[in-house]
């Protein structure tokens, strides 16, 4: 085998890995927990903060779009505000990744929302025999 083509082969492996280490790294999503924020934020400096929502701090006021809420780890509690309509799966109880930074008045100021849905696929409708058959019943029109 010639030199030129080895030498050609090496150069075309190594750009190749470049770009997929690249692409791997690029694409992998990091964020911080609300006890790991605790150590003291840096005001203004851009965060991804992921935690739960804890149950009844959802606060929302569709007339001027502000939504308040609080992510929680189990050890620290971040209080979030956000201005704009909250994801269809945001909800008490359920995982939620922020983007956006820490306030000089003690919160965090998120520009987006990404809510975590459950791993558990459940059927919109009634998947027992019964369910399967008034389903049937209903799309084919007829009364029985």
């Amino acid at each position: 085998m010639k030199p030129k083509f080895l030498v050609g082969g090496v150069v075309i492996a190594v750009a190749l890995a470049y770009m997929i280490y690249a692409g791997v790294t690029q694409s992998a999503v990091y964020f911080v927990t609300p006890s790991e924020l605790g150590g003291g934020p840096v005001a203004g400096k851009a965060y991804r903060l992921g935690g739960m929502v804890e149950s009844g701090s959802v606060r929302w006021e569709p007339r001027t779009l502000s939504l308040t809420f609080a992510l929680s780890d189990g050890k620290a509690t971040v209080p979030v505000r956000h201005k704009g309509a909250p994801p269809d799966l945001f909800g008490e109880g359920r995982g939620a990744v922020v983007e956006g930074s820490w306030s000089p008045e003690g919160y965090f100021r998120a520009t987006h929302i990404m809510a975590k849905h459950s791993e558990e696929y459940k059927a919109p409708h009634d998947t027992s025999q019964a369910g399967v058959k008034e389903l049937m019943r209903t799309l084919s029109g007829s009364e029985k």
